[in-house]
C-alpha cells in the first residue's frame, strides 16, 4: 500500500508559490509537444472524474515503465490525467529551461541534481516541500537537492564510483592506495595496477576527486545543511599535499594521461588490471566477472570521499496544477513501491531508505549494496552556479601535473586556483 502524508504543510507552500506566478491552475494548457524523438502517452482519467488540467511529465526512457505506472494510480486515484512525454535524459534539463518559461514546459520532470544551479539561475523550479518525509531518505540525496536551505526536489537514485575489484586476482580488498599499487600488478601488463581514466590532456577530476578528498581538499566549502557555498576549499596546504601526491604517482608511473575510459574498461575487462575506479555504468563491459565493490583507498590519509550524483523530480515554476504536481511527488514519486521499481529499471540505489533493501535484493549483479555502502560516505556533485567554472581549469591542471608537464606542481595547483576565481568573479 503506499504512504499517504499530509499534504497541508505543501499546498500551503506551493499555493504561496502560485500565487506569484501567472497562468496557473485555472487556464487550459496547450497540448505539451514533446522535443524530436520524444514520445507522448497520456495516462486517461476514469469516466467518473472531474475534468481537470493534465499533469505533464517529462521522462526518460529508462524511467517511463515506472513512472507510467505510477501516474496510472495516481489518476485513478484522483482523477486527474497524466501526460507523459518521453525525452533523452541528457536533454532534459536544457529543453526544461528553454520550454518552462514559454508556458509549454511539463509540471514535473526528471534529471540529474548537478543541474539545480543553473535551473534556479534561469527560474524554471519551485521549492518542493517534503516535511518530515526528508529524513527517510538518504542525508546525501536531500543535500544535493538543496540550496541555500530549501530543497528543489524528491529524490529517486544515488550513483558514486568506487573500486572495482576483480575478486579471482584480487581476493581481498586492499586498505590503503600503497596496498592497492602493490598488490595491484598484473605480470606483462604495460597498464596502471589500478585504472583512473583520464581524458588525455584534459584530465578527469571527477574520477580523482576522491582521492583529493582524502588529501583534506574538497573542491567548495559546505554550509551546515550540507549546500555548498563559493569559497573555494581545495587551495593551501591540503591541496599542495596532492598537487605533490599527483606529481609523485605520475612519476612513478601509477598515473596515466593515457587510460581514456575505453583503454580502462577494455583493460580491466582482459584481466590486465586487478582494479578499477569507475561507476555501475561500467558493470555491462563486466558480465561473468567475478567482482566486488569497494571502498576506494585513501591516497593521504583521509577518507576518500567520491561524488554522489543524484537523479530526481523537479516541480516546474509554472506548474499549471501544482498542488497535484506535489500530491504526485509526496505519495507517489516519494513511495517505497516507485522507488524500488525505478531503482530496478536504472540499476541505481534508491534515495529512500526504505526502499533500499529490496532494491538490494532484487539486483542480480549482487553489486547495487557495495556501490551504497561507497556512497554512504560520499558528497553531492555542487549544483551552485560557480561550479560551471571549474571544471576548464580542473582538469587540465591535474593532467599537467601527473603527466610530468609540470616542475612545480604546487605553483601549478595555486595558478588554478587563482583562475578559477578570476573566473567566479567575473560570472557573478
Amino acid at each position: 500500500m503506499r504512504r499517504k502524508i499530509s499534504l497541508v504543510t505543501s499546498v500551503v507552500a506551493v499555493m504561496a508559490f502560485a500565487v506569484g506566478c501567472g497562468n496557473n491552475g485555472t487556464t487550459t494548457p496547450p497540448a505539451a509537444e514533446p522535443a524530436t524523438g520524444g514520445e507522448t502517452a497520456t495516462v486517461a482519467p476514469p469516466a467518473e472524474a472531474v475534468d481537470t488540467d493534465a499533469l505533464v511529465i517529462w521522462v526518460d526512457e529508462t524511467r517511463m515503465g515506472p513512472v507510467s505506472a505510477a501516474a496510472h494510480d495516481f489518476t485513478a486515484e484522483t482523477g486527474i490525467p497524466v501526460e507523459m512525454v518521453q525525452k533523452n535524459f541528457d536533454d532534459i534539463a536544457n529543453d526544461a529551461i528553454a520550454q518552462i518559461p514559454t508556458g509549454e514546459g511539463p509540471d514535473l520532470f526528471v534529471t540529474a541534481h548537478d543541474n539545480l544551479g543553473r535551473l534556479l539561475v534561469n527560474g524554471v523550479i519551485a521549492p518542493v516541500t517534503l516535511g518530515a518525509l526528508a529524513n527517510d531518505f538518504e542525508p546525501v540525496a536531500i543535500e544535493a537537492f538543496s540550496q541555500d536551505g530549501q530543497l528543489y526536489g524528491v529524490p529517486y537514485a544515488i550513483e558514486n564510483i568506487a573500486l572495482i575489484r576483480n575478486v579471482d586476482l584480487a581476493p581481498t580488498a586492499p586498505a590503503t592506495w600503497e596496498d592497492a599499487i602493490a598488490s595491484g600488478r598484473v605480470e606483462g601488463s604495460q597498464v596502471p595496477p589500478i585504472l583512473i581514466q583520464s581524458d588525455g590532456e584534459n584530465g578527469d577530476p571527477f574520477h580523482f576527486y576522491p582521492l583529493q578528498t582524502s588529501c583534506g581538499a574538497p573542491v567548495f566549502e559546505q554550509n551546515a545543511d550540507g549546500s555548498y557555498n563559493e569559497t573555494i576549499a581545495m587551495g593551501g596546504e591540503n591541496g599542495h599535499r596532492f598537487a605533490q601526491w599527483l606529481a609523485d604517482q605520475g612519476h612513478a608511473g601509477n598515473l596515466s594521461q593515457d587510460i581514456t575510459y575505453d583503454i580502462a574498461v577494455q583493460q580491466f575487462a582482459d584481466g590486465n588490471a586487478r582494479y578499477i575506479i569507475g561507476g555501475p555504468w561500467m558493470l555491462g563491459s563486466f558480465e561473468g566477472m567475478n567482482l566486488a565493490i569497494d571502498p576506494i583507498p585513501t591516497a593521504c590519509g583521509d577518507p576518500a570521499q567520491p561524488f554522489a550524483g543524484v537523479q530526481g523530480f523537479f516541480l516546474s515554476s509554472h506548474s499549471r496544477n501544482p498542488i497535484a504536481a506535489n500530491n504526485f511527488l509526496t505519495n507517489y514519486a516519494a513511495s517505497e513501491e516507485v522507488q524500488v521499481a525505478l531503482a530496478d529499471a536504472g540499476g541505481r540505489p534508491p534515495a529512500l531508505i526504505a526502499a533500499q533493501t529490496q532494491a538490494v535484493a532484487n539486483d542480480e549483479t549482487g553489486t547495487m549494496r557495495g556501490f551504497m555502502d561507497v556512497g554512504a560516505n560520499a558528497v553531492p556533485m555542487p549544483s551552485i552556479p560557480a561550479m560551471a567554472q571549474v571544471w576548464a581549469f580542473w582538469g587540465v591542471t591535474q593532467a599537467r601535473i601527473f603527466g610530468g608537464n609540470t616542475t612545480d606542481p604546487n605553483g601549478e595547483w595555486d595558478r588554478m586556483i587563482s583562475d578559477i576565481q578570476g573566473a567566479i568573479d567575473a560570472n557573478r
